[in-house]
């Protein structure tokens, strides 16, 4: 790996199990990275913003090595925001694994290698961010990857069903996933309003946050 390229801030690897997407439930490495440009109303991983430490590619994807894991999510934050992210996803591709990306849908996802699977968050109106929703990124979703709307009204799903419909995410992508944003909504209500409108998405829990505590960290 060239010595010039810039290191990432990292702020936590670790080995835990997917809580969410259509992985959920699979022993998963994840690499979190710091900063975000977006403040959600519902984020709970504000320690991301601004705390890290510099580490180069050789170093993380060693230390993700050391797990012995197939599968590595790169979460955040944000993580497009650094750029140097591209060729760290593309380094864990080369290895082996399988690669799984988690961005807010607010950077170009273009150029993230063909063979990671990005999961898109579009951020809902109750997220405080939906004019940050960059929509051409629409345009280069594939059968590989996922789009994620978290869900905390009404007003939340109503918008969510609008843009599934109108971008046809169903067919374009692996999967639609709808979540409730824990502890503001109740999950069945979401379910409901999925089964009246025979909407062809998949509901979803934040697994993690049913075995752990829901803040704890490194999980």
């Amino acid at each position: 790996m060239a010595g010039h390229e810039k290191p990432l801030t990292i702020n936590e690897i670790y080995h835990s199990i997917q809580g969410e997407s259509t992985w959920a439930g699979c022993p998963c490495v994840f690499v979190r990275l710091t900063f975000c440009d977006l403040r959600c109303s519902y984020c709970d991983t504000e320690y991301a913003f601004y705390e890290g430490k510099k580490q180069t590619l050789a170093e993380i994807t060693c230390a993700v090595a050391a797990f012995d894991c197939p599968l590595v999510e790169i979460t955040g934050g944000e993580p497009l925001l650094q750029k140097n992210v591209l060729p760290l996803m593309t380094a864990l591709a080369d290895a082996g694994h399988t690669v799984l990306l988690e961005t807010s849908g607010a950077h170009d996802i273009s150029k993230v290698d063909a063979r990671v699977h990005r999961i898109m968050d579009l951020k809902t109106p109750g997220s405080g961010e939906a004019e940050r929703n960059l929509f051409s990124n629409v345009e280069y979703l594939t059968a590989r990857d996922e789009v994620k709307f978290v869900i905390g009204s009404r007003e939340d799903y109503e918008w969510s069903r609008e843009k599934v419909e109108r971008y046809n995410l169903s067919k374009r992508c692996r999967a639609v996933l709808f979540s409730p944003i824990f502890g503001r909504i109740d999950p069945r209500q979401i379910v409901e309003w999925i089964l009246d409108d025979k909407l062809p998405v998949r509901f979803q829990l934040q697994m993690h946050k049913f075995i752990w505590t829901p803040t704890q960290r490194g999980v």
